[in-house]
């Protein structure tokens, strides 16, 4: 078992920045990846990035050279540096791993919020 606890989400005008972090506890070894998905009202979740246990990332293209993950593994964490924040980045913002342990395994967080004002 794996449990995400995500946190950094704020209100913040167009233009702005903000810092998403998630830390792992439990099975933190059997984690391969861990990534940052988003919900905006009536849509569906998309991934907004993610990271493998060796370094490699993945962006959208609505976020790539604005947004950038990061791990510290260390600490069990995965971080999400926001600029140039955009209406349209409004959404909830779940923290993942995947991973296998015993079984392949999809694990989630509670969700932070983030709205960007115009």
């Amino acid at each position: 078992q794996v449990q995400l606890v995500e946190s950094g989400g704020a209100l913040v005008q167009a233009g702005g920045s903000l810092r998403l972090s998630c830390a792992a506890s439990g099975s933190v070894f059997s984690i391969n990846a861990m990534g940052w998905y988003r919900q905006a009202p009536g849509k569906q979740r998309e991934l907004v990035a993610d990271i493998t246990n060796g370094g490699s990332t993945n962006y959208a293209d609505s976020v790539e050279g604005r947004f950038t993950i990061s791990r510290d593994n260390a600490k069990n964490s995965v971080y999400l540096q926001m600029t140039s924040l955009k209406p349209e980045d409004t959404a909830v913002y779940y923290c993942n791993a995947r991973g296998y342990y015993r079984r392949p395994s999809n694990y989630w967080g509670q969700g932070t919020q983030v709205t960007v004002s115009s």
